[in-house]
């Protein structure tokens, strides 16, 4: 963060009380409560100096205070989606920018890194990996960094920053350099989020290799709703290589620490790595969903061939089938004319009667086989 002093508001809102606090007697505005059963918007407010905490507020009002009497300190604010009487109270007191407020409030941003004065608004994408449904759990961070404050407005279960902020208070040699320290913690933070996650979507991706090859009928909506979380995930880490560039950029306009550099190099790396790793599922995923549709048009294919097969094989044999009947519905018919017994029928009572019928019943078999099987129907 920059060395430079406070703007004039500024430096006005901590050594003069707010006109509530000018009048004897008269208590600060308290935060707006949570509801019930809503956990408390403020996590945690803390002071520190030189690395050191120093005191633990119980609120708003009292960070505050507590800031305007220890000049040389730094608060560090955590707040878990808070009231928009929070934000307010929190823009009028550090002189917040009413666009920064706003995104914080609403959520659903996509990462960035912008500048206001003085004061830095950064917008985090973090990510935690939930093995029993094996999907992905997407959280959102806004961090206002100032030049004696952090504020963190969490939207989400992730990141953990209670872990965050004991690295730091067991590092105060780190913390010592200020708000862009913390800031420094928060991405490392964010971005060692993501290992495990790689990891645990490159086990879905090997899981659903074996299951495309074997067949699986559910492995298409599993590969969709994948390849759905990689696009979000995607969304969450790509930016982060353009900030995290922005910020190198500006260290040495900004006077930021050289071991600070090098902590937010590693970060870098470790983006650009992990981007690239997301980049490469994506990929994967798209060529795995290409040959389970070849596989299953083969698949398909295969059962139309064998359904083919069948009709064939089964058309074979009604053509046999009635072949015979035919074959053998013609003596059925002679000898039903000849077994009517009618009086007056000549050839009842011809001698060569008989012969001539078993006669034409057998030119008229023969004749129908032969001709069968010359159209290949027995």
């Amino acid at each position: 963060m920059p060395d430079h002093p406070r703007s004039r508001k500024s430096v006005w809102r901590r050594t003069a009380p707010p006109p509530e606090q000018a009048r004897p007697g008269a208590s600060a505005p308290a935060p707006e409560p949570a509801g019930a059963g809503e956990v408390a918007s403020v996590v945690q407010a803390v002071l520190y100096r030189d690395g050191v905490r120093v005191y633990t507020p119980s609120g708003l009002a009292e960070t505050y205070r507590a800031l305007r009497e220890r000049p040389d300190g730094m608060a560090w604010i955590g707040l878990a989606r808070p009231t928009e009487g929070e934000l307010h109270s929190l823009a009028a007191e550090f002189d917040l920018h009413p666009l920064a407020v706003e995104d914080a409030k609403e959520a659903h941003q996509r990462p960035k890194l912008e500048r206001y004065g003085d004061t830095l608004f950064v917008v985090l994408r973090a990510a935690r990996y939930l093995d029993a449904p094996e999907e992905i759990d997407f959280g959102e961070l806004h961090v206002f960094v100032g030049p004696d404050f952090v504020i963190t407005v969490r939207h989400g279960a992730a990141p953990d920053l209670s872990a965050v902020r004991r690295r730091m208070e067991d590092s105060p040699d780190l913390l010592k350099l200020g708000p862009e320290a913390v800031l420094y913690a928060i991405l490392d933070a964010v971005v060692d989020g993501y290992l495990p996650v790689v990891s645990g979507v490159q086990n879905d991706i090997d899981e659903i290799e074996t299951e495309v090859f074997r067949g699986d009928p559910e492995v298409s909506r599993r590969i969709y709703e994948l390849s759905r979380e990689m696009v979000e995930f995607q969304r969450a880490t790509r930016p982060l290589v353009g900030m995290l560039h922005g910020l190198m950029a500006g260290f040495s306009k900004y006077g930021t620490d050289e071991e600070l550099q090098r902590y937010l190099r590693d970060v870098a790396d470790h983006v650009t790595h992990t981007s690239e790793r997301v980049d490469g599922f994506r990929q994967a995923l798209t060529e795995i969903l290409t040959v389970n549709a070849t596989l299953v048009t083969q698949q398909q294919n295969a059962e139309m061939r064998a359904l083919a097969e069948a009709g064939f094989q089964q058309n074979e044999e009604i053509k046999k089938i009635s072949s015979w009947a035919a074959i053998l519905f013609a003596p059925t018919l002679v000898g039903t004319i000849y077994g009517m017994n009618f009086v007056h029928m000549p050839e009842l009572h011809w001698v060569f009667g008989y012969p001539f019928a078993i006669a034409l019943m057998a030119v008229v078999c023969t004749s129908l086989y032969f001709i069968f099987k010359r159209r290949d129907w027995l």
